[in-house]
């Protein structure tokens, strides 16, 4: 059973480098370790030095939002399923599922075809 999981997670990260605008992803464990991580071909590299960095600051921001969202919101309202972060370069969007965590990156759907730096 746990051979078929591998062979889903398998697929399923497989199928994230075939969607238009991805980027790279990090998978975490729950200690915020890169267990994973891969981009998308003609992508800058991404070394395990930058994976680690990466998951480090991923980790930080989502843990600080989850314990917001705990603070500001009422008990039936709390639930984070993900987090999406904009920023001039792409967009991340983070889900944690038991001890894991995915990170992933792709470009802001907002900026796909903007010529940054243009004028009117």
């Amino acid at each position: 059973m746990a051979h078929s999981q591998v062979n889903e997670i398998d697929e399923l990260l497989k199928g994230l480098k075939n969607v238009p605008g991805f980027k790279a992803y990090l998978v975490l464990n729950s200690d915020g370790i890169v267990i994973r991580w891969d981009q998308a071909a003609g992508q800058p590299t991404m070394t395990y030095q930058s994976a680690v960095q990466h998951a480090h600051h991923i980790t930080e921001l989502y843990n600080k939002g989850v314990s917001s969202i705990e603070e500001l919101f009422d008990a039936q309202d709390r639930h984070v399923e993900n987090v999406r972060v904009r920023t001039n370069q792409y967009e991340i969007i983070v889900s944690s599922v038991g001890s894991y965590t995915l990170a992933v990156f792709q470009d802001d759907p907002t900026n796909v075809g903007v010529i940054v730096g243009a004028s009117d």
